[in-house]
């Protein structure tokens, strides 16, 4: 499989700051965006290494699971706390559930990526 031990580390960075920020109602700011979009493209630079590995039924998990905390990440990013709130405001343990999914399958990812060694922070 394609190193993407990067977009595997941002995009799990992502996917739990984002929902620690909105769990505790902090209001939208211009780098949650930005890391909204990046978080984005590493999820195509993942499921193109996927698909490229052949790993078939794990790319659909992932994207299965990207897709259910894309929802409340667009909420948030469209309508700022408020907009999210009003969309999803009684559904945080849902997307809990959500979050905590990709997360696991993020990790499954990992094992297919090299051993971290003293360069592994640079890619």
């Amino acid at each position: 499989m394609l190193d993407v031990r990067g977009s595997i580390n941002n995009l799990k960075w992502n996917t739990e700051h984002h929902f620690l920020h909105i769990k505790a109602q902090h209001e939208f700011i211009r780098i949650w965006a930005i890391q909204f979009e990046l978080g984005y493209t590493d999820f195509r630079t993942i499921q193109m290494a996927l698909q490229l590995d052949g790993k078939i039924d794990l790319l659909k998990r992932f994207a299965k699971a990207y897709d259910a905390v894309y929802r409340y990440e667009y909420s948030f990013a469209k309508g700022g706390l408020e907009g999210f709130n009003q969309e999803f405001g009684d559904k945080l343990a849902d997307y809990d559930q959500a979050h905590q999914t990709l997360l696991q399958i993020i990790d499954e990812i990992s094992q297919f990526q090299p051993a971290p060694d003293e360069d592994s922070r640079l890619v």
